[in-house]
């Protein structure tokens, strides 16, 4: 007899990345056709040379690497992280105003677990990244779907509308995953100032945030003196760096949210890894410039992406930005099955849109998710003389 299961777990839905790589151990690819896999979010290269090599040294040579930090991160990495957000967005924030997690995800997760209880309500806008969504699940929180407009951008009069007694927090994912699309700093501060109203905290996603288009702060949320009061701010270098193995977030939000989450890391993972914390620090003293390439190229391959979709019959390019495309299809079938057969016809993997809305939302079936960042200008190319091919 199977052992019992936390029913709140079993009700969750299983990791979406995880099923799409399952279809590829269930396909037979075109064998003239190499595949280009589209389906997850994270840099395949390796951190630079030069970074690697310090964690080499660091690793060798700093015995303190080994051990355990403090749960909330090292103190020199927080002060560093707090500075580099303050000059960023013109604004202050303090060392204690920042804390360390193992991944952007476990950011989320945590704030989550200080704000939300069983029964509480979170508003996330729709389409969703499908992991805010099962952690709020298996916790017995209620996402509440705040539906979004023909660009993708939520309203703040619309999420006015959902919220209830029960609601906690308002979620905003910029630049959006899986949209793409990058929320103007005028919609944050509306959303900002509805969650102050309503004594709600305001999560503001920004994993992304070193590919905006934008120059300069993405919003002025941090140059409120009080904004602590209401922002909870995720950030990850897992992206920014190269780091998603070594697992490096970060949050920034008041010093006695922090002493509450502090609870939960040293529950789950105690700290950061050593070599992570390390590296990360190492990038902001050392890595700006390369980062700021980085982000020009990625900016190229956005580039290249909405010009091949001028040329592409029967999609339409609902967002694009950082490392994403989101688009409806041409075809008379629903989204997963339009991803297995681009699998099998084109050796194209993307996510269908279902992955990143309700059950019964009526758009999910018609859209599809492309992660383009590891794809170059020539690669996006082929994907796009792929995608013709498909009738």
């Amino acid at each position: 007899m199977p052992l019992p299961v936390n029913p709140a777990l079993s009700a969750t839905f299983a990791p979406p990345v995880m099923e799409a790589r399952r279809w590829l151990t269930e396909t037979v690819l075109p064998a003239d056709k190499p595949l280009l896999n589209l389906s997850q979010a994270a840099p395949v290269q390796p951190p630079t040379a030069a970074l690697r090599a310090a964690m080499a040294r660091a690793i060798e040579q700093d015995p303190a690497i080994h051990l355990y930090s403090p749960v909330l991160g090292r103190p020199e990495l927080r002060e560093r992280l707090a500075a580099r957000i303050g000059a960023l967005y013109g604004g202050t924030v303090r060392a204690d105003q920042v804390a360390l997690t193992s991944g952007c995800n476990e950011a989320f997760c945590a704030a989550m677990a200080v704000l939300a209880a069983p029964g509480d309500q979170v508003i996330l806008p729709t389409p969703w990244y499908f992991n805010h969504a099962m952690w709020l699940s298996m916790t017995g929180v209620q996402a509440v779907p705040l539906a979004t407009d023909a660009g993708l951008m939520p309203d703040p009069d619309t999420c006015a509308a959902l919220i209830t007694p029960r609601t906690r927090a308002i979620v905003l994912v910029t630049p959006n995953n899986p949209g793409g699309v990058e929320y103007p700093p005028t919609l944050i501060a509306a959303f900002a100032a509805l969650a102050e109203r309503h004594g709600l905290a305001l999560i503001v996603d920004e994993t992304y945030r070193d590919f905006h288009t934008r120059d300069g702060a993405p919003h002025g949320l941090f140059q409120n003196p009080d904004w602590d009061g209401t922002l909870v701010h995720l950030y990850s270098f897992s992206k920014a760096y190269r780091l998603t193995g070594h697992r490096v977030g970060a949050i920034a939000a008041g010093p006695a949210l922090l002493a509450e989450i502090e609870k939960f890391l040293d529950t789950v993972t105690i700290c950061v890894s050593g070599p992570g914390q390390m590296a990360a620090l190492w990038g902001l003293e050392n890595l700006e410039d390369w980062l700021a390439g980085e982000r020009a190229e990625i900016l190229r391959r956005r580039t290249a992406m909405t010009v091949g979709f001028e040329g592409l019959d029967g999609w339409e390019l609902l967002g694009c930005g950082a490392y994403f495309a989101y688009a409806r299809h041409p075809f008379d079938a629903p989204s997963p099955e339009v991803a297995k057969r681009l699998l099998a016809e084109a050796g194209v993997l993307m996510l269908p849109g279902t992955m990143f809305r309700p059950d019964g939302d009526p758009a999910g079936p018609r859209e599809m998710r492309i992660a383009y960042a590891n794809a170059d200008a020539a690669q996006i190319d082929v994907l796009m003389e792929r995608l013709k091919g498909v009738r």
